[in-house]
């Protein structure tokens, strides 16, 4: 059986920023969620516990945890993806701007 995973030692600061962060709630919905799956991890509670408390799927706290161990609290942070790719360059629309915002003859 794989071994449960938990947050490595938290540093002080570390502690004290989480702590900040959760205790606050007025940062983003993203990073208070992140900094309760971190401290309750480094509290001993287990993957499917942590994911009840914060009403998120489990792999999605293991991705947290394990994210937090590589790169530390730069993981509270979102990644967005970029979306769609554009359709149109530059180049084209600056051509609809001007279009559009010339005047008709």
């Amino acid at each position: 059986m794989a071994q449960p995973v938990r947050v490595r030692g938290l540093t002080e600061r570390e502690g004290q920023k989480l702590q900040h962060i959760v205790r606050r709630g007025s940062t983003s919905s993203v990073r208070f969620r992140r900094a309760m799956m971190l401290l309750a991890s480094a509290g001993g509670s287990t993957v499917p516990v942590i994911a009840r408390l914060v009403q998120a799927d489990e792999d999605t706290v293991r991705d947290v945890i394990h994210r937090f161990n590589e790169i530390g609290l730069a993981c509270l942070s979102p990644r967005w993806a970029g979306g769609r790719p554009r359709l149109l360059d530059r180049d084209d629309e600056d051509f609809v701007v001007q279009t559009a915002t010339t005047r008709p003859t």
